[in-house]
């Protein structure tokens, strides 16, 4: 790799870890800027799930007080999020390059979506709170659909937030701020069991990916210290802005 694709990936890495930090969609900026500088589709989606992770322990690290209140779901639903990743982690790496050549507008667009569907999805969950009761009753399905989540995860990750989000909602009755922990530390648990398969693959680009690892801290870093000084909405319909045109173009080139 190039110096100049270095330096545009590491560029690309510190946007998303700042936009992460504040709105989420980060992937939506890497992705595309590994596909552009010439990296086959699989070992860029791997490649961009291995060096996810260290920026995604801070998320949850900044929650860790809510860990005491929801270890029992802990234990109940981190076990279906590791064989979740890493099923989707299996999936990914039995899709040849082509077939998922040719998926790749379609997920970057469901991501694009659920990402503009964020604030919308929160606001919908946190009217349900304290009408949700299927958790006692019924937690297989809660276990299914966090299972599902899982794969998905596993497989591209890319608004994998707010689909758990949307599913912890409809399956379990807390408050946000609980609910966004369980959140964090169920995405953790997806993307570290993915990136552990992964790293045995021989799938990762491994210089690309310690790369965008230091780009994502610093980014998520700079986007703690401003996140107070600026709009998540406004930087949110940036990304969604940018996600659109990528799928354009993505479809374009089918």
């Amino acid at each position: 790799m190039s110096i100049l694709n270095e330096v545009l990936v590491f560029l690309a890495a510190i946007a998303a870890g700042f936009i992460n930090a504040i709105a989420g969609g980060g992937t939506l900026v890497t992705f595309p800027v590994l596909l552009a500088i010439g990296i086959p589709p699989v070992i860029a989606n791997v490649t961009n799930t291995v060096a996810l992770v260290p920026g995604t322990i801070g998320g949850m690290w900044s929650q860790r007080k809510d860990f005491h209140s929801q270890y029992r779901r802990l234990l109940k639903l981190l076990p279906v999020a590791i064989l979740g990743g890493i099923g989707g982690g299996l999936l990914i790496l039995n899709t040849s390059e082509q077939a998922f050549r040719s998926i790749i507008p379609y997920l970057i667009l469901m991501a694009t979506l659920l990402l503009a569907a964020q604030v919308r999805i929160k606001n919908w969950v946190a009217s349900r709170l304290g009408h949700v009761h299927k958790e006692i009753h019924n937690p297989v399905i809660m276990i299914s659909m966090v299972f599902l989540a899982a794969i998905y995860g596993g497989y591209f990750g890319a608004g994998l937030g707010v689909i758990l989000m949307a599913v912890l909602g409809m399956v379990i009755d807390d408050s946000l701020t609980r609910l966004n922990f369980l959140k964090q530390a169920l995405g953790f648990a997806i993307n570290l069991s993915a990136a552990i398969y992964f790293a045995f693959s021989g799938k990762v680009d491994w210089a690309i990916a310690f790369v965008m690892m230091f780009g994502f801290i610093l980014g998520g870093l700079m986007g703690g210290r401003l996140a107070t000084k600026i709009k998540p909405e406004l930087l949110r319909w940036i990304v969604v802005s940018a996600g659109l045109i990528a799928a354009t173009i993505f479809f374009l080139k089918k």
